[in-house]
C-alpha cells in the first residue's frame, strides 16, 4: 500500500500575497525606525517610540485578539498567503517581541544618553541625594499613597480585574522559604507619570519608581520580596472585529458570547522578574508562555508623550505654520470662489481653516439653508461640531451622519451626539452592520439662480487636531453632478434608499468595488491595444486578493503600475511573470501619511479620485465609502506632477518593498535628497 505523503505547505516568501498580519509589524517597524534617525530632534524620536507602542498594543488588542478567538473556536481557514489563525500568532510572536525588545534597547542605549547630552534627564530615585528624596517621599505621602490601591492577586478567591494597558507593580511577599505570596498595585493615570524635580532644570523621575520606593508604606509588617513592572493587553474590539471578519462570524459568535468581554492577550513585564513569578502571573492571566514579552527599559511608553512636551529648543520639530492663501483669508465667501472653481486643499501644508469657515457660514450666512455632514472622528473639542450646533441654534436644518463604532472613539462621538440631538440637529447612526467612514459635507444655499449645493469631499477626518498631524485632502466643489450624488447618499445614509446607481462617485458597498476593477481592467485593454497603461496610487492599506489579483494581470500584460502605500502591502512587487512592472513604497515621516489618490492614465485622458477608502476588504465590501472623481483638470495635473511625483521622488522619508517582502531605503550618494514632508511644507497647494 502506497503511504500517502502529506504536501508540504510553500514558505510564505513563495506566497503570492505577503501576509497581512506581518506586513502590518513590517510597517510598525518602519515607525520604529524613526526612532533612531539623528535627522529627527531629539524628543520627536522619543514621540515615535510612544506611537510605536500605541500601534503594537491595538495590533494585539484587534488583530492577535481576533486570531486567538479563531484558534480558540477551532477556524482552520487559510489567509490568503496561505497560513491558519495558529500559524499566524506563531508569526507575530516570532517578529514582535524581538521588536518590542528593540525598543527598549534603543531607548536605553541610544536616546537615554543622549537626553543627558542635552540636559534632559530621566533619574533614578537611587541616584538623587537624601533631600530630594525626602521632598519625593512627602510627595508620594500626599499625592500619590492616597490613589493607590493594593489588590491581593494570590493566593485568592479569583484574580481581580487588572485594566488595559495599565502599568502595574507587581509585588512578592512573604519571607524566605515561604510560598510567596502576590499583590498588584496599578500606577495612577490621574496625576503625571513624569515627575519633574525642580523648575529649574529638566530633571525627572518616573512615578511608577517612586511607587517602588515606597512600596512597603502599602503592606507594613510584611516582608517584601520583590517588586516588579507590569502590563497587560488585552480584547478591546469585539464587534469591529466582527465587521472584519464578516465570513466567521457564524463560526465564532457562540464563543465570544461564551468568552469574558476583554481576556487578556499580551503580558508585559520587566526583565527584572523572576522566572517562577512570570510563569504564575502567567497562570493567574491564563496566558501561554508565547503570549509574553520580556522587555528592557520603561513598559508603557506613553509616558514619552509627556516628555515630547518640553520646551526645549532645537530638541523639537520647527513649528509648522499650515499655509492660507490671501484669497481665502481676505475672501468675503468662501462660496464664491468654489462656484467659479474647485479648491483643493492639502493639510496640514494648507490650513484646515477654510473647512471649518465652510462649516461656519451655515449659522453666519444669510443665504444658506442647511447642511448634511458625516461625522467619524471629530476629536474631544471640535469646532466643526459647535458650527452645526450654532446653526441648528440659528433654525437653519442640520442633519449630522455620526458613526458611533468609530474604533476607540465611540463614547466621544456618543457624547457630541446626544449635545447635537439636544441642539435640534437631525442624528442618524448609519448602519448596524457597516460602518460610515465616507467624509462628506453637504450646504445648500439659496442663490440668484435658486438652490445651489457645495460639497466637501476629504480623505481625513473633521478634526482640527489630526489635521495638523496627518497627510490628508479635501476638494470643494459646486459640480451638481457630484453634489447631487452626495444628496442622495445622504438620503441613503439617514432614510430609506436602494440607490443603486451615481453619476459620478464611487460608493461603496455599491459601485466601488467594480469601479476600481474596471479601471485596472480598462488600463490592461488598453495596454495590450499599444496605447497608454499607466496606474499610480496612494493609499494607507492594499490587502484586498480580488483587487491585487487584478493588479497582477495588469503587470503582466505590461501597465506600469506605481504604488505609494504607508502600511499594510500583501501585493508582492518585483515577481517576475507577476508583478515585475509593480513597485512599492511607503513613507513614514513627521505626518501620517493618510490621504488617498488614485490615479489611472486612461490611455492619454487621465482619471483621477481621492476619497476615504484603502483597499480592503472591509472598506469595499463591508463600509460606506466614496471615491469622488477631480474633475478640474488644473487640480487634476496637480495631483499627478506635484503631489504624486514628488512622494515617488521621495529618498529620505520612503522606503522600497522587496519581492521578498522586506523593505529598504535605498539612495545612492549623489542622489539630490527628497524628503517629500519637507518639500510640501514649503511648496502648499493652494500657493
Amino acid at each position: 500500500m502506497t503511504k500517502t505523503v502529506k504536501k508540504k505547505k510553500p514558505p510564505v516568501e513563495e506566497s503570492r500575497f505577503i501576509n497581512r498580519e506581518i506586513s502590518w509589524l513590517n510597517f510598525n517597524s518602519r515607525v520604529l525606525t524613526e526612532a533612531t534617525d539623528p535627522s529627527n530632534p531629539l524628543l520627536e524620536r522619543l514621540k515615535f517610540l510612544s506611537i510605536f507602542e500605541s500601534n503594537l498594543d491595538e495590533f494585539y488588542m484587534v488583530r492577535v485578539s481576533g486570531l486567538i478567538e479563531q484558534v480558540e473556536a477551532g477556524i482552520e481557514t487559510l489567509s490568503p498567503d496561505g497560513l491558519t489563525p495558529h500559524e499566524q500568532l506563531e508569526a507575530i510572536a516570532e517578529r514582535s517581541v524581538p521588536l518590542r525588545q528593540k525598543a527598549g534597547r534603543i531607548y536605553l542605549d541610544d536616546i537615554l544618553p543622549q537626553l543627558d547630552k542635552n540636559a534632559v534627564h530621566l533619574r533614578k530615585c537611587s541616584s538623587l541625594r537624601a533631600e530630594k528624596l525626602e521632598e519625593l517621599d512627602e510627595y508620594f505621602t500626599k499625592e500619590v499613597f492616597p490613589l493607590c490601591t493594593p489588590l491581593v492577586l494570590y493566593p485568592a478567591v479569583s484574580v481581580p480585574f487588572i485594566s488595559n494597558r495599565s502599568l502595574n507593580v507587581l509585588v512578592e511577599l512573604g519571607a524566605a522559604g515561604e510560598e510567596p505570596r502576590l499583590a498588584r498595585v496599578k500606577v495612577p493615570t490621574v496625576i503625571p507619570r513624569a515627575i519633574r524635580l525642580t523648575p529649574r532644570r529638566l530633571d525627572f523621575v518616573f512615578l511608577e519608581d517612586l511607587i517602588i520606593r515606597n512600596i512597603q508604606s502599602f503592606f507594613p509588617g510584611m516582608p517584601i520580596r520583590g517588586a516588579h513592572l507590569f502590563r497587560v493587553i488585552r480584547d478591546a474590539d469585539i464587534e469591529i472585529r466582527e465587521l472584519e471578519a464578516n465570513d466567521l462570524i457564524s463560526n465564532i459568535e457562540e464563543t465570544i458570547r461564551l468568552r469574558r468581554f476583554g481576556d487578556p492577550v499580551l503580558l508585559q513585564v520587566q526583565e527584572s522578574m523572576p522566572a517562577e513569578t512570570k510563569e504564575m502571573l502567567l497562570r493567574l492571566l491564563n496566558l501561554d508562555p508565547q503570549d509574553l514579552m520580556v522587555i528592557p527599559g520603561p513598559l508603557g511608553m506613553e509616558v514619552f508623550w509627556e516628555l515630547a512636551k518640553i520646551e526645549k529648543p532645537g530638541l523639537k520639530y520647527e513649528p509648522h505654520v499650515p499655509y492660507l492663501p490671501e484669497q481665502l483669508a481676505n475672501h468675503k465667501s468662501i462660496f464664491e470662489q468654489v462656484s467659479q472653481k474647485d479648491l483643493l486643499l492639502h493639510h496640514p501644508y494648507d490650513s484646515f481653516r477654510p473647512v471649518e469657515e465652510f462649516v461656519e457660514s451655515v449659522a453666519q450666512d444669510p443665504s444658506t439653508f442647511g447642511i448634511k455632514i458625516s461625522l467619524y472622528r471629530v476629536g474631544t473639542e471640535s469646532r466643526i461640531v459647535e458650527s452645526l450646533l450654532d446653526a441648528a441654534e440659528a433654525g437653519k436644518q442640520v442633519a449630522a451622519m455620526v458613526e458611533l463604532k468609530a474604533r476607540f472613539d465611540e463614547s466621544n462621538n456618543l457624547v457630541w451626539s446626544r449635545a447635537l440631538e439636544r441642539a435640534g440637529v437631525h442624528v442618524t447612526y448609519g448602519f448596524s452592520e457597516m460602518k460610515t467612514h465616507a467624509k462628506l459635507c453637504l450646504v445648500v444655499r439659496r442663490e440668484a439662480g435658486g438652490l445651489k449645493t457645495y460639497a466637501h469631499i476629504g480623505t481625513g477626518n473633521y478634526n482640527p487636531v489630526t489635521s495638523r498631524l496627518y497627510s490628508d485632502l479635501g476638494l470643494l466643489t459646486s459640480n451638481e453632478e457630484i453634489t447631487q450624488d452626495i444628496a442622495e447618499l445622504f438620503n441613503y445614509l439617514t432614510g430609506f434608499s436602494n440607490q443603486t446607481h451615481y453619476r459620478k462617485l464611487l460608493v461603496a458597498p455599491v459601485n466601488l468595488r467594480e469601479g476600481i476593477l474596471e479601471k485596472i481592467q480598462r488600463e490592461t485593454r488598453n495596454k495590450k491595444a499599444g496605447k497608454v497603461g499607466h496606474i499610480i496610487w496612494k493609499v494607507n492599506a492594499l490587502v484586498d486578493p480580488e483587487v491585487i489579483d487584478a493588479l497582477y494581470e495588469a503587470s503582466a500584460a505590461g501597465v506600469k503600475i506605481e504604488l505609494v502605500v504607508r502600511g499594510i502591502c500583501c501585493l508582492r512587487p518585483g515577481v517576475k511573470g507577476l508583478s515585475e512592472n509593480i513597485t512599492v513604497h511607503s513613507i513614514v515621516g513627521r505626518f501620517l501619511e493618510h490621504s488617498r489618490i488614485y490615479w489611472f492614465a486612461n490611455d492619454k485622458s487621465p482619471e483621477v479620485y481621492i476619497g476615504s477608502a484603502d483597499v480592503m476588504r472591509r472598506n469595499l465590501d463591508r463600509r460606506v465609502e466614496v471615491l469622488a472623481p477631480v474633475l478640474d483638470e488644473q487640480i487634476k495635473a496637480y495631483l499627478r506632477t506635484q503631489i504624486l511625483a514628488t512622494c515617488l521622488a521621495d529618498n529620505v522619508k520612503a522606503w522600497t518593498l522587496g519581492s521578498d517582502g522586506n523593505y529598504t531605503k535605498e539612495r545612492t550618494k549623489t542622489a539630490v535628497e527628497m524628503n517629500s514632508q519637507t518639500w510640501f511644507m514649503q511648496h502648499p497647494s493652494s500657493r
